[in-house]
This record gives C-alpha cells, sequence and structure tokens, in this order.
C-alpha cells in the first residue's frame, strides 16, 4: 500500500491524489513536524489524533488507525517534500492555511516552540504555498487559541 502511495508521489508529474490519499499525506506531515525534534511525545500524538478526527469528521479509533498508518508512512518516505506536493495539489490555498494552523498546533503541542519543529515548520510553509505573513498569522491564531 505505501509503496504505491510513495510512487504515486515520486511520479515525474503526478496526478492530484484521491482525498484518501491526501489525507494519509497530511497525517504523515503532521508526524513529522511532530518528530522533528527527536521527541514524538504522548501529548503530540493525542493532538494529532485530534485534528484528524475534527478535520476528517472521524471517531476516536478511526483518527487513530489513520495516524498509525501515517507513522508507517512518515518512516518510509524519503523526504518531506512529497507531501506537501500532494497537499497542495489537493488542497485550496485558503484550506492549506487550516493546514498550516494543524502543524502549529502540533509544533506548539508540548507548550514549547523547539527549533527543529520551528525550522521545518518554515520549510514546509512555503512548499505548500503559503505565505510566511500567513503562516505567522496561523500560528497566533493557535497561539490564541491555547491561551483562551
Amino acid at each position: 500500500m505505501f509503496a504505491d502511495f510513495l510512487k504515486r508521489l515520486t511520479a515525474p508529474d503526478p496526478d492530484p491524489l484521491p482525498e484518501l490519499d491526501a489525507r494519509l499525506a497530511l497525517a504523515a506531515l503532521l508526524v513529522r513536524i511532530a518528530k522533528s525534534d527527536g521527541d514524538y511525545d504522548q501529548a503530540e500524538i493525542a493532538r494529532i489524533d485530534r485534528i484528524l478526527a475534527k478535520r476528517y469528521d472521524l471517531d476516536p479509533v478511526e483518527a487513530a488507525k489513520l495516524r498509525a498508518q501515517s507513522e508507517a508512512l512518515e518512516h518510509d518516505a524519503p523526504d518531506t517534500v512529497r507531501f506537501t506536493r500532494a497537499i497542495k495539489d489537493a488542497v485550496p490555498y485558503e484550506d492549506r492555511e487550516g493546514v498550516l494552523e494543524a502543524l502549529w498546533d502540533i509544533v506548539l503541542a508540548d507548550g514549547e516552540r523547539d527549533e527543529a519543529e520551528d525550522a521545518l515548520l518554515r520549510l514546509v510553509a512555503p512548499m505548500l504555498g503559503v505565505t510566511d505573513q500567513d503562516s505567522a498569522l496561523a500560528r497566533q491564531r493557535v497561539e490564541a487559541r491555547r491561551s483562551a
């Protein structure tokens, strides 16, 4: 399953991914962001599950299954570009700002802005076609929700 998915992502001129694959790409990107500081903890795992459940209207078991699949995919994927390209092709710009909010939510899940997570997110935002300004606004919205 993952080999076929990665093959589609690495094709020279890939077709847009079906919705299910775009979900998997987003989930894998959330996992990659969470793991980027070398500490993939329960708070981040729970946050990923909640984001997936809310974004895709999944029950907790379905969200956990999607996250588990994405963990395997993230482990096998050689780089982040494949995920961002799949998301960029499948998600309209205004919804990509929501993707950035989800990514910032993971970065801030443990209450700290780790340098490795922050650096990866600064690379991912332009790959998703989101401006630095819109990424900063997405971060500010997440921070405001967390402090409310």
